[in-house]
């Protein structure tokens, strides 16, 4: 029987390439011909070892990671590190405090969460709507501030930062959970740099973070161990039982990209793919309306609605239910903005993506 055809624009978890998932298939019983899964190997043995330092190479390999940071790999997903973060950083200085950049959702949670451990400055006027990135010049940096953060691409309204911000000599931290690996990025220009891998990396489970090597030490009191960078860093991220499966399942999708032809190649597509349908868009004639601003649009997540600027409700089901019709699943917008979210992470093809722009072209000429 034909396997069913299906495309998946999921936000998260996400398509994986279907080599990685051949591959985790043929080894799930025996792994590398040890005679066991990596699912039941030691994370004490070599073997995984082996694959841990694998995965940390090549993530150092395709990132071009400077030998002055530590490359983790940590439990608790980004939500995690909204604690871990200023559990760890917010002492650099002695006023505790740390500026953030809130341009939606995750980067909100993150603000509300580090309060509980220090100052957190709003740098900019509240947004009556996450649609834009406010102009760098109208920020107000505290230059004590332990650390600027941002979330550099938002899934939930699909806002990304085309730019690094200029912190001003303080500490720039970023969430990358949702656009890691899918563009060149200069990690010396950041203290700290996080990633769920279960969108462009890998499965869920596993939560990459690299960080300076002068940042460590400085963790709060309170700081859980597990959650403390300096220790994580003196045990090679095995201070408890590391999601080794998940690890394993990074490793083969970092081989992926590197075979595909790094973060260079992965830019250049994700660009193409988000064109196509963001071009549909555009000529619709306000049939189809993307809330956000052209200058911060993100590749990844594609957010709009249908029928008017508002949505027509009615005709984003229907739009829902003939995608499923045709294998397309998880194009539903987040329950808390409502309307259409295409997720065009690394794994989604130009193929995926064509299948789903001449899907929204015959929707359109149906509706109009």
């Amino acid at each position: 029987m034909e396997p069913k055809k299906t495309l998946n624009f999921g936000a998260g978890p996400a398509k994986l390439p279907p080599s990685v998932l051949l591959q985790a298939q043929k080894e799930l019983l025996d792994y590398n011909g040890v005679g066991i899964s990596v699912l039941e190997m030691s994370h004490r043995s070599s073997d995984f070892d082996r694959i841990l330092n694998k995965t940390q190479s090549l993530l150092r390999e395709l990132l071009n990671i400077p030998d002055n940071y530590e490359v983790l790999f940590l439990q608790g997903g980004g939500s995690g590190q909204f604690s871990a973060v200023p559990l760890n950083l917010i002492g650099l200085k002695e006023n505790k405090s740390a500026d953030y950049i809130v341009t939606g959702t995750w980067s909100s949670k993150a603000a509300s969460e580090a309060q509980k451990y220090g100052k957190v400055n709003v740098v900019h006027p509240k947004l009556d709507q996450y649609s834009k990135i406010p102009d760098q010049s109208s920020w107000n940096l505290n230059p004590a501030a332990s650390y600027v953060y941002y979330c550099c691409n938002e899934t939930v309204h699909g806002v990304e930062f085309n730019f690094t911000p200029d912190s001003k000599e303080v500490v720039l931290v970023s969430d990358m959970s949702s656009n890691f690996l899918s563009r060149a990025v200069d990690v010396s220009k950041f203290g700290l740099i996080y990633a769920g891998a279960q969108k462009n990396v890998g499965c869920a489970g596993v939560t990459v973070v690299i960080v300076r090597k002068d940042l460590l030490g400085h963790a709060l009191k309170e700081c859980p161990i597990i959650m403390n960078y300096s220790v994580q860093a003196e045990n090679n991220s095995l201070y408890n039982t590391p999601p080794c499966y998940s690890i394993y399942i990074m490793s083969m999708v970092l081989e992926w990209i590197k075979s595909s032809g790094g973060t260079s190649a992965m830019e250049n597509l994700n660009i193409q793919k988000s064109s196509m349908i963001y071009d549909i868009l555009s000529a619709s004639n306000g049939f189809y309306c993307c809330p956000v601003d052209m200058a911060c649009r993100s590749r990844m997540n594609v957010t709009f609605r249908v029928g008017r600027k508002e949505g027509d409700e009615a005709l984003e089901k229907l739009f829902v239910e003939g995608a499923s019709k045709r294998g397309m699943i998880c194009l539903k917008g987040h329950r808390s903005v409502g309307g259409i979210r295409a997720s065009l992470y690394n794994a989604v093809t130009m193929e995926d993506t064509q299948a789903l722009a001449d899907y929204m072209k015959e929707f359109l000429k149906e509706h109009k």
